[in-house]
């Protein structure tokens, strides 16, 4: 099985948390007894992966310290927030190849490992972007009706405000058109949008539950997930 990088998206900015992330942000925040970055590497440290970059801006001295020792590089956006896209472009320097794997680690996972179904689904000679997703009803803390549909072969289509699947922010995606984008701080939505209309962006369903940790409510939400007391 082909190897990636992985970058991990850690960088907020430490506001939708309220008060727990007065001091803290939000990757460092504890989720079953374990924080949810480590969560995040968790699943890397299982997956077919050649090295593994975090960004981060909110308290990015924090995520530094809670790094320390691990073979893990930091992009560190402390100055400036460059959203996924940019951020994404100003590590491929760490990174070095391409096509990479993304991680929100904004999230909890059950079922099968995110990284290792979205390597076995990979086919570099159809997709520049394979984007796992889900069913509404297999997630907790998803706002919204949903992000995309699945054509007949796999291909993504924008849902637009239509009934579709949940993107859960993991995905493997070629990096080489990031360099054409003017902007210095964009989304990944940009890309995605080239990559959908050229017919190279594909859907993944993931094999199990996800619950998005954005919101204070989410710890408890992800807590129940992981111990079991629902899937979906």
């Amino acid at each position: 099985m082909r190897q990636f990088p992985v970058m991990i998206f850690a960088a907020g900015f430490g506001t939708r948390m309220g008060r727990l992330t007065r001091d803290t942000p939000k990757p460092l925040l504890a989720v079953a007894g374990k924080t949810l970055l480590d969560h995040a590497l968790d699943l890397t440290a299982e997956a077919p992966v050649t090295r593994v970059v975090v960004n981060a801006h909110y308290h990015a001295d924090l995520i530094a310290r809670h790094l320390s020792g691990k073979n893990v590089a930091l992009s560190n956006e402390s100055e400036t927030i460059l959203e996924t896209g940019g951020g994404l472009r100003a590590a491929m320097p760490l990174l070095r190849d391409s096509p990479v794997m993304t991680l929100n680690s904004d999230a909890v996972w059950t079922g099968g490992n995110p990284l290792c179904e979205l390597a076995a689904g990979w086919d570099p000679d159809r997709m520049d972007a394979l984007l796992l997703l889900a069913p509404i009803s297999a997630t907790r803390g998803f706002a919204g009706r949903g992000d995309f549909l699945l054509d007949p072969a796999g291909r993504l289509i924008r849902a637009n405000g239509q009934p579709g699947l949940a993107y859960l922010g993991a995905q493997i995606l070629r990096t080489e058109g990031l360099d054409s984008i003017p902007q210095p701080v964009f989304s990944l939505n940009i890309l995605w949008d080239r990559m959908i209309a050229a017919g190279r962006a594909f859907g993944l369903v993931h094999d199990g539950g996800w619950c998005d940790v954005g919101r204070p409510e989410g710890i408890a939400e992800a807590e129940a997930l992981l111990g079991g007391q629902s899937d979906g």
